[in-house]
This record gives structure tokens, sequence and C-alpha cells, in this order.
């Protein structure tokens, strides 16, 4: 199945609810500030947030004025002009090598899964990848991780649980110093912006990466649940505050009428997504494209 395909069928619950809603709408045929007003709250209600939403009805009804839409089949071109704007403008990664890429974010969201997923991807990129098993905190997470070290074909680093996880880190980035390996993919425990001791982890963790081995490419990830919608995004200022968020793996995308939050975060946090969960399967991650997104949701 092409990537394009994948993510037109994760957004498909997105997209029934977007287009119903709006079609509904636009069903009037006329163009007027009623008609502005039950457009934001739709998108609001499409979990693209009351900001976001509130500056793109704005944008759409000056566009309307100045291009004289009087009518509404015209307005629903004008919207998908908008967003795909949004998304030309905002911040786009292409991961160099050697790369360390560090998976943060809170409980439950699916972070050692990916980790199996972005496995997956790097090494059908003909890269070389190694695990470093940098939850100690959580049981079984060092055991579900090898799981996926085994069925990825992949090495992995680990200690016994509750070792430090600095150290692991730190014999992770020797092995792939050692190796030459293309990634490094650091799995982290599960945390909230409360736990001041587990953050101040990750700033240790981030510490020893830039001690150890400068030359590497580094990049922070936080997983978010896409089923979660508005409620993710203040995770991303929160674990911001303690070390830079450089990319968003979206989860679950599949399984939810909210994926709309994208937009959001595009707009709002200036942060790319950079990967987006399409299903269950291992092979079930992409690389995340903002054409194919707005197209996804028409």
């Amino acid at each position: 199945m092409g990537i394009f395909k994948k993510i037109g069928n994760a957004l498909k619950k997105t997209r029934d609810a977007f287009n119903r809603k709006i079609d509904a709408l636009l069903s009037h045929g006329e163009v007027d500030d009623e008609l502005f007003d039950d457009l934001t709250d739709i998108l609001i209600s499409c979990d693209i947030g009351v900001k976001a939403s509130m500056e793109i009805v704005e944008e759409l009804r000056d566009e309307c004025h100045k291009r004289k839409v009087r009518k509404a089949d015209g307005v629903k071109i004008l919207l998908k002009e908008i967003i795909e704007g949004y998304f030309e403008d905002a911040p786009q990664i292409e991961i160099e090598y050697p790369a360390i890429i560090t998976i943060i974010g809170v409980n439950g969201v699916g972070k050692t899964t990916t980790i199996g997923k972005l496995a997956n991807y790097f090494k059908n990129q003909k890269k070389t990848v190694t695990l470093v098993a940098g939850d100690t905190f959580r049981a079984a997470a060092s055991s579900q991780l090898n799981e996926w070290a085994t069925r990825t074909k992949t090495r992995i680093i680990k200690h016994a649980e509750g070792a430090d996880a600095g150290a692991v880190v730190f014999d992770g980035i020797a092995s792939a110093k050692a190796n030459n390996t293309d990634v490094l993919l650091v799995d982290t425990a599960g945390r909230l912006h409360t736990k001041t001791n587990l953050m101040a982890e990750l700033q240790k963790i981030e510490k020893i990466i830039d001690r150890e081995y400068p030359q590497a490419h580094k990049y922070n990830f936080i997983v978010l649940d896409a089923t979660t919608g508005q409620n993710a995004l203040s995770q991303i200022s929160a674990f911001d505050e303690y070390c830079k968020i450089d990319g968003i793996i979206l989860t679950k995308l599949d399984g939810t009428a909210k994926g709309g939050v994208i937009i959001s975060i595009e707009k709002e946090y200036k942060k790319p997504v950079v990967f987006v969960g399409t299903g269950e399967k291992v092979d079930d991650l992409d690389k995340f494209n903002p054409k194919e997104f707005v197209d996804g949701l028409y």
C-alpha cells in the first residue's frame, strides 16, 4: 500500500467528521457572518483548536472579501488553500546521520512501540540501528523493548531494572561509535512535567549525549496520542521547558476523528510532525507529508 493511501485511510474518521460538518454548513449556499461563526465552531469541534480555528476563519473571511467569493462552494476551496499555506511555512526535518533520537512523552502514548516501528522504518531505509533501553523506571520496559529488538533484528543496549538511565545511554553511545551505527534510538521513562526528578533525568541524558557524541545529529521527538486531541498539546510546551522538542510523532491517527490536532501543532507550536502512526503493524509508521495530510482531509 502506498504512503498516500495509508495516510488517507488513517484519516478516514477525521475526514468523515470534517467533511460531513463542513458540507452540511456550506449547503446553505450564501457567505455571511453566520457562516463564518458556524465554521469556527466546526473547526474547533474537529480538534483544530480555538486559537487556530479563529485565525483560520479570520483569514478565510478576508480572502473571501478580497476575491469576492459569494457562494459557499468557493469557501471550501479557499479553506484548503489556507491550511496548505500553514504547512508550507512550518519547519520540516530531514534526519542527518549519525543520528541520536531520544523519544520522550507521558505514560501510555506508545513510546516503546513507536521505537520498534522506527527501528523497522530506518532499517528499511538501509540504516543500521541500535536501541537503548533508557526506561529503567517502568517494570518490564526493557523486556518490551527487547521484544521489538528481536522482532526487527536490531541491536539493543540495556541494563537491569532500576539502573541509572544515563549509564545506559552512555553505553549505547559507546556502542554506536564503535560500530559506526547510523541511528541510535533512546527510549526514556514516561513522565509528567510535575515529576521533577524524571524531567531532570532528561536533562542529564541530553548532557551525556552532548558530551560523549558531539558530532552526532541529535533529535528529541515527543510522542503524542492523537486520540486525546487538544489535550495532548500542553505536553509539548511542558517538555520543551526541560529539553528542546525538535519534532513530534503522532500515534493512533487511524483510531480517531481528532486528526485536526496536527493543524494546531503546526500553527501554534511551530513544531514539525515528523512521523504518524497509521495502524498497528510494524510498518504502520510513516514519514509525515503535509500535502498528503491536507489532501487526506478532503
